[in-house]
């Protein structure tokens, strides 16, 4: 990989993770509370229409690709590194790969697959939507602070790369 080929990644990167902040915040910061303030069924049928419309390439690409990239990046950047850029990015990698793909994976998939299965007019389903209102915005929150923080992580990588190779 070239010098110029890994600068473009780490900047697609950043935006990647950044996006993923964006999304993840929005959520933690408003979107949810606002889901809680009206009708809980209403709130309920919500949630299920925004995951289920989410899984689409556009978002897979970015929430998947991020990780994938970052790893791929770490692992064939070969000499375009910079001994001062590469921790930084290593350290990005795994933080967005831990604390948003596998926090997801981990506990808002199966969070939002309980969700799926209930009916938001039942007693069943206004219980599981309080718990879903706690733990999954917990968890939530985990990959907003996640994200967040790889993406400074990315960016500290190639700042790095970038005033490495004007050296």
């Amino acid at each position: 990989m070239t010098h110029e080929a890994l600068v473009a990644t780490l900047v697609a990167l950043c935006l990647g993770s950044g996006m993923m902040a964006g999304l993840f915040c929005s959520f933690s910061s408003f979107l949810m509370r606002a889901l809680s303030r009206i009708p809980l069924a209403s709130g309920i049928q919500a949630m299920q229409s925004i995951n289920l419309v989410i899984v689409r390439p556009s978002f897979l690409i970015i929430f998947m690709g991020t990780g994938a990239v970052g790893l791929a990046a770490v692992v064939f950047g070969g000499n375009a590194w910079r001994p001062e850029s590469k921790p930084w990015a290593l350290a990005a990698t795994l933080t967005y790969v831990v604390g948003c793909v596998g926090v997801t994976i981990v506990f808002n998939v199966p969070w939002n697959n309980r969700l799926a299965a209930v009916n938001g007019e039942t007693e069943e389903g206004h219980a599981i939507w309080k718990r879903y209102l706690s733990t999954w915005v917990r968890w939530n929150h985990v990959r907003s602070v996640a994200t967040l923080f790889s993406t400074v992580l990315f960016l500290i990588a190639l700042i790095r790369l970038v005033e490495g190779g004007e050296s």
